[in-house]
């Protein structure tokens, strides 16, 4: 009888395959390009000889994150063309991503835009570390920089994040909450209802990527949001429809068109008022909402 089992690299890289996309989009912040990435890294495993890896899954994070490395460098150039503000695509994730706090923490997309400010090298030993608990001498290796140094920046980007991470922890019910009102506000044309749920300071990030209607530059101050988000809802056909949805491990707002997936709506959360607001409306950025993503850590 045929063996219909995997050869043991493909088993291999299929047994790490969510946590190495995981790690990749993390660095990248982007699905299509953490996809490429799991490519770029099956090609590279597949001609490893098996008999010299020790730590299979140590080297397969190794690969990722290499090659996650070059392609951030490469994305960063892309970025400062990007048409308007860039936004994580956003990835409709299953329900026990939320029940791993720190793993629904990493992928927030109030995280991933803090990690939009560390350097590549940055962002790369701080996922590492602080997400996936990696050690300093198997980072040292990923990163070709000795374990000193890594140890070194890592606590640069740990204070860098910190200082820059939404206060306090926030809790799913306390997304939920936060959005119910927010979703009751908007679909009642609540003013009064956006501007109490709202921080003096919010900011509205809208990203079309040139693809689709978004505001080119960020909205700040909860008048000008509410004013701007009362207008826009006001004017929504009747064909759509404004659902819960959970995304990146926490709950949010995706709006519909005729069924299809128009716009992914995620906040940011501080001392119970909602200080972001961040809606992704390119629809080269919305592939991964058709199906859970599994993620790992």
């Amino acid at each position: 009888m045929a063996d219909d089992r995997p050869d043991p690299a493909t088993e291999a890289f299929l047994a790490h395959r969510n946590l190495l996309f995981t790690v990749a989009y993390e660095m990248l912040g982007s699905a299509a390009d953490a996809e490429d990435v799991l490519q770029e890294t099956w090609l590279r495993w597949a001609g490893v000889d098996l008999a010299a890896v020790r730590d299979q899954r140590a080297y397969l994070v190794r690969i990722t994150t290499r090659q996650a490395l070059t392609r951030l460098r490469t994305l960063g150039r892309r970025r400062e063309s990007y048409v308007g503000p860039w936004l994580p695509a956003p990835l409709l994730t299953a329900p026990d991503v939320a029940e791993d706090v720190e793993l629904a923490d990493s992928v927030s997309m109030a995280m991933l835009l803090v990690l939009e400010t560390l350097t590549p090298i940055e962002r790369a030993v701080f996922v590492l570390r602080d997400v996936f608990d990696l050690a300093y001498d198997e980072i040292a290796e990923a990163v070709d920089k000795s374990p000193v140094a890594v140890r070194q920046i890592a606590h640069r980007a740990r204070s860098h994040v910190t200082a820059r991470r939404p206060r306090g922890v926030v809790s799913s019910a306390d997304t939920r909450a936060a959005l119910d009102a927010f979703q009751r506000a908007v679909e009642t044309g609540d003013l009064q209802g956006l501007l109490d749920i709202l921080a003096p300071d919010v900011v509205l990030l809208g990203d079309g990527g040139g693809l689709a209607q978004a505001a080119r530059s960020p909205i700040v101050g909860a008048h000008r949001v509410a004013r701007v988000l009362a207008n826009g809802l006001n004017r929504i056909p009747a064909e759509m429809s404004l659902r819960p949805a959970q995304v990146n491990g926490y709950p949010a707002l995706v709006l519909r068109h005729n069924g299809e997936v128009d716009t992914v709506v995620t906040v940011r959360i501080d001392d119970g008022l909602i200080t972001g607001l961040y809606a992704v409306r390119n629809p080269e950025k919305l592939s991964h909402m058709k199906r859970e993503t599994a993620l790992r850590r």
